[in-house]
């Protein structure tokens, strides 16, 4: 049973790759289905039909063959093969009584037509073969015009022409679904590599926070230490202790972002939440202890969506290691933290002058220039290919808000950000999300 169905199945897959073939085998079927017909006798409609009954003429051979020679262009020339067969057809019923089944080759255009047109073509070109082949069988017949064979061609031709608009409508609406199902594959490929272009970005932006500010305080205690090893070793000692507790925290926070990367369900993912405000106080620890004072202000650090929570916590970082690298000695810093409405601002202060051609300006719109003096990135602002407010901008316009940093009147330099309170859409809002890049509490 199995191998009748495959090799039924590989005919039908070779018949549909060669149409004209399949075409012309169904012409040859079609001719000996009326030749065979041609041989029996419907009878008064009391018996059953009897085959052998009468023979066909040799015009009406000649016209069955020519009818079902036509088919083979039945895809190439609809219209041209419907009007041919429809035409001998007629030439058969007015010619010959009693008729052949040449009408059996019309049904099969009709069909082929209605199949591959619109609704409206099948329906003009229908009621039209319906309409004339009806008459000429009713006119030129010697039975009566109500006999059902009159009506049978009335009945057969409708018929073909609404099976053959419901195929089409049937393919019209698979190609639909086909479509519409490739249209949402090309576009969950597309949403796909988007986000996967703003995990990598999310990812590289927290490398980036927690490499430039823990090794910009590695590199201020190291500074003191090796600046006081010789004359006060208890300060160079703890100088090396500060140092030792930055690498630390360096290597945990690496750990932790870096581990976004595994795949889920790695028992070796870490666990832990993503820093925020909560861990504010620690942070600014770290720049006290490297010799940079700090006042903060902050209220409902609690509060904070999670993804808002870390983007504060990161501008906040960033622009403290900005200030400690570049505002110069006798810096200090002032960061606040505040609800206003449906925002949170986060504001980052230093009254620092900065050494020339180390702190680079800021443009127009809050960016880095050239010149002028404001913290920039990871060293030297864009001027000398740093990122830091470039990623603190994409940080914050990711959830939504808006980042200003430039000099401030009088000297130093401010950081603003505000943040919406509700996360934009498409970012978590769960405990132990780190903006969005999959950390799995």
């Amino acid at each position: 049973m199995t191998t009748l169905s495959s090799g039924f199945a590989r005919a039908r897959r070779w018949l549909r790759d060669h149409p004209l073939a399949f075409d012309a085998t169904l012409a040859f079927c079609t001719l000996v289905a009326m030749i065979c017909s041609s041989f029996t006798d419907p009878g008064d409609g009391h018996g059953p039909p009897a085959f052998g009954a009468r023979t066909p003429e040799l015009f009406s051979v000649l016209l069955m063959t020519l009818t079902a020679a036509a088919l083979v262009l039945r895809r190439r020339r609809p219209m041209q093969v419907l009007a041919v067969t429809a035409a001998l057809a007629a030439v058969e019923y007015v010619l010959m009584d009693p008729p052949a089944p040449v009408v059996m080759s019309t049904v099969i255009a009709l069909y082929t037509v209605a199949s591959r047109t619109d609704r409206p073509t099948t329906w003009r070109v229908g009621l039209l073969t319906m309409g004339g082949l009806t008459a000429a069988a009713m006119v030129f017949g010697s039975s009566p015009w109500y006999s059902q064979e009159n009506f049978g061609v009335f009945a057969w031709t409708g018929l073909a022409s609404a099976a053959g608009d419901a195929v089409r409508s049937r393919r019209a609406f698979v190609d639909a679904i086909r479509e519409r199902a490739e249209r949402a594959e090309r576009t969950r490929e597309e949403e796909a590599r988007r986000r996967v272009a703003e995990e990598r970005l999310r990812i590289a932006r927290d490398l980036h926070d927690v490499v430039a500010h823990h090794i910009a305080l590695v590199n201020v205690q190291a500074g003191v230490a090796a600046h006081v090893m010789d004359k006060r070793p208890d300060q160079a000692k703890e100088a090396l202790a500060h140092v030792r507790d930055a690498s630390r925290s360096a290597l945990n926070e690496l750990r932790v972002t870096v581990g976004l990367l595994r795949q889920q369900g790695d028992p070796e993912a870490p666990t832990e939440p993503a820093p925020g405000l909560a861990v504010l106080g620690e942070l600014v620890t770290t720049f006290r202890n490297a010799g940079l004072p700090v006042e903060v202000a902050c209220a409902d650090r609690d509060r904070l969506p999670a993804a808002v929570d870390l983007a504060a916590y990161r501008v906040i970082q960033e622009a403290l290691t900005n200030v400690r690298k570049h505002a110069g000695a006798g810096a200090r810093a002032e960061v606040s933290v505040v609800r206003v409405g449906a925002t949170a601002e986060v504001t980052v202060l230093d009254n620092g002058r900065g050494s020339a051609g180390r702190r680079p300006g800021t443009g127009p719109d809050g960016g880095t220039g050239p010149a002028g003096g404001g913290p920039g990135g990871d060293g030297d602002g864009q001027a000398g290919g740093g990122h830091g407010l470039v990623g603190m901008r994409e940080r914050v316009t990711a959830l939504g808000g808006a980042l200003t940093a430039g000099p401030r009147y009088g000297g130093g330099f401010r950081v603003h950000a505000i943040l919406p309170v509700e996360a934009r859409t498409g970012e978590p809002d769960r405990p132990g999300t780190a903006g969005g890049t999959g950390l799995r509490r």
